[in-house]
């Protein structure tokens, strides 16, 4: 069932509420997923085995907790790409409030909702199920984005995301953007220190990655999966690899990411405390494929509803994507060069024009790269 109706997709959201409690409407077609993405109702998923990261260590400078940090962080992006985090050092008060801030969003009369809607051609905004950009296998949850790093500093401090909220949101709701300004300025602190880890564990010079990800413009979302009684039939994200360099997530404890590894879907637990982060399409290509972005998916509910902060950290747009002649120099099997080289706002708007994510989402944004000259 839509709300609002008119000419324009964007205008026409579906009112998740109208569904998630009232079986005898049945699940909206437009929700229902192909049976081999879907999870088996009632099978049991394995939880996946992921290293648990102290940063305290690292950022204390105690070389052999950083030695160990090196060789776990190592061992899980070459296998699949995911792993936890703790000792980030970053205030658990800080993470409940972002989550209250998207609480409130979310609560949110549609009305208002729609004011703050997701426009043509923007990434960032409300969307109900990613509607104003498909129209089938659609995922169950609602989405509210928005950019960091998109400008610099002023006087009085970074204020983007507080503009943003009071431009786009609303004046009476300024505390939600302060709230997000000193959660993403966290996130991007973890970010970067994960990123000097990252380079260390390639045999790279400490601040490698991190002098490229220092300018960069990152993507905060916060993402409501509401419950949904007929959870066998849709999904709450469908199976994707994230075309971002680096994403940290703090989920609730509803849990609900699942990774595929080794041949079969495995859960991701949801620590309290700590942070999943896992590798993306961006910096698998910046490693040449050393480095996993790894196919994962979240389910839904039938009782609970569940939340989930995530910032996509990436470079900026201009920044040329290409591996570092230091681990070409490692490539004992000749594999050679697996990717060209390109910019990220390429896979930024390939992504977000005309492609959904999916397993294959950097190699067939490859395919429409024009290729190199030939050698004379």
């Amino acid at each position: 069932m839509m709300i609002n109706g008119g000419p324009n997709p964007a205008d026409l959201p579906f009112d998740l509420s109208l569904f998630q409690n009232n079986h005898s409407r049945g699940l909206p077609e437009e929700f229902v997923w192909p049976h081999k993405d879907l999870a088996p109702p009632h099978a049991p998923v394995p939880p996946l085995d992921m290293p648990l990261i102290d940063l305290g260590g690292f950022l204390s400078g105690d070389e052999g907790e950083t030695s160990r940090a090196i060789e776990l962080m190592r061992a899980a992006c070459m296998t699949h790409g995911f792993f936890l985090v703790t000792g980030h050092g970053v205030d658990r008060s800080l993470v409940d409030m972002a989550h209250d801030a998207a609480d409130c969003i979310f609560r949110m009369p549609m009305s208002r909702k729609m004011g703050m809607r997701r426009k043509q051609g923007s990434f960032w905004g409300y969307s109900v199920a990613h509607s104003d950009r498909f129209s089938s296998n659609l995922p169950w949850k609602e989405t509210f984005s928005f950019g960091f790093g998109q400008s610099g500093r002023t006087e009085g401090g970074n204020r983007e995301i507080v503009d943003y909220f009071t431009n786009v949101v609303g004046t009476d709701v300024e505390h939600l953007g302060l709230a997000y300004q000193k959660y993403c300025e966290a996130m991007k602190e973890v970010g970067l220190a994960i990123m000097e880890l990252i380079a260390m564990s390639l045999g790279l010079e400490k601040g490698y990655y991190r002098r490229i990800f220092e300018k960069g413009s990152s993507i905060m979302r916060c993402n409501y999966y509401p419950p949904c009684e007929r959870q066998e039939l849709t999904l709450g994200t469908g199976p994707h690899c994230d075309p971002t360099s680096l994403t940290i997530l703090h989920q609730d404890q509803v849990g609900g990411l699942q990774v595929f590894v080794d041949g079969k879907w495995q859960a991701v637990m949801p620590p309290r405390d700590a942070f999943v982060v896992n590798v993306g399409d961006t910096l698998m290509a910046m490693t040449n494929g050393m480095y996993k972005s790894c196919l994962h998916r979240a389910v839904v509910n039938r009782v609970k509803e569940r939340r989930s902060l995530v910032f996509f950290m990436c470079p900026s747009e201009d920044q040329l994507i290409s591996p570092p002649p230091h681990l070409l120099r490692l490539d004992t099997d000749h594999i050679g060069r697996k990717y060209p080289d390109f910019k990220w706002s390429q896979l930024l708007n390939f992504t977000q024009s005309h492609y959904r994510a999916d397993v294959s989402t950097l190699q067939s944004f490859i395919q429409t790269l024009p290729s190199p000259p030939a050698t004379p």
